[in-house]
């Protein structure tokens, strides 16, 4: 098999990202309100929707673009002539290292992004700025774990099919069932992000924060923001494997016509 395009990946990839993230942000601002301890009213309920869109916008492209610069590669160094049998597998592994690698993007974003959801009145910077102060940059990579398992398990979906509109299709489905499975993780990752410096759930740790939200929500807390977080990650899935497929196959003609 013959080294892939990585330029043409990276851009494809990072053009697909920000465009889901960009567009389907005010879902995610609702999942995150739902999710927060204050709950969904205290949390800003349907105000200020776009309230750390510029965290967001910083971190989407190279977020997305390293996650399938990092798939393509692995995908293509773990490739062999043996049986398709092994095709899943390779991807799978493929789809969580890219997520390993990206979530050293993503987690930064997510920490500020997330507390700016949840605080509309402060500014960007000033949530960013106010991190770096008390924590330094490991304030910055609060979560890292529980967003690096919640993502690894949801990209094990992730495969390509030979046209654009059959990924979107596979990708709005498979979304939507990896979505809500993983929401329990997700919601970890929120709490965690969000408590307060000094805290316990604060330390990151994935099992104290699931039995916190147990012992005070039971099973309705644990699947908090389930159908924003589905309905967000479906859309997502159909827009972004198929922009995707889209810009890699239009980027990759530009290419060879260029040669």
């Amino acid at each position: 098999m013959s080294q892939p395009g990585f330029a043409v990946s990276f851009v494809a990839g990072g053009v697909a990202g920000a465009s889901v993230d960009l567009i389907l942000f005010p879902l995610d601002t609702i999942k995150t309100r739902l999710q927060s301890p204050q709950g969904f009213k205290k949390a800003g309920g349907f105000r200020g929707i776009y309230a750390g869109v510029p965290s967001t916008a910083i971190g989407s492209f190279p977020n997305a673009a390293v996650f399938f610069l990092t798939y393509e590669y692995v995908k293509w160094f773990l490739h062999t002539a043996s049986s398709s049998c092994w095709m899943p597998t390779q991807h799978m592994l493929a789809a969580s290292a890219g997520e390993v690698v990206a979530c050293l993007i993503r987690v930064p974003s997510e920490v500020v992004k997330q507390r700016a959801q949840v605080s509309a009145s402060s500014r960007t910077f000033q949530i960013f700025s106010n991190i770096l102060h008390e924590e330094g940059i490991q304030g910055l990579y609060r979560g890292y774990k529980s967003t690096v398992l919640r993502e690894a398990l949801w990209s094990w979906r992730q495969d390509h099919a030979v046209d654009s509109w059959q990924s979107a299709v596979c990708g709005a489905f498979a979304g939507g069932f990896a979505a809500v499975i993983t929401t329990p993780l997700d919601v970890a990752k929120t709490r965690i992000m969000l408590a307060k410096a000094g805290s316990s759930t604060a330390g990151g740790k994935v099992l104290s924060a699931l039995q916190g939200v147990w012992r005070s929500q039971g099973p309705t807390g644990l699947f908090a923001g389930v159908l924003p977080r589905a309905a967000s990650i479906s859309l997502g899935g159909f827009i972004f494997l198929g922009a995707y497929e889209q810009a890699h196959s239009m980027l990759s003609r530009v290419h060879r016509k260029s040669r």
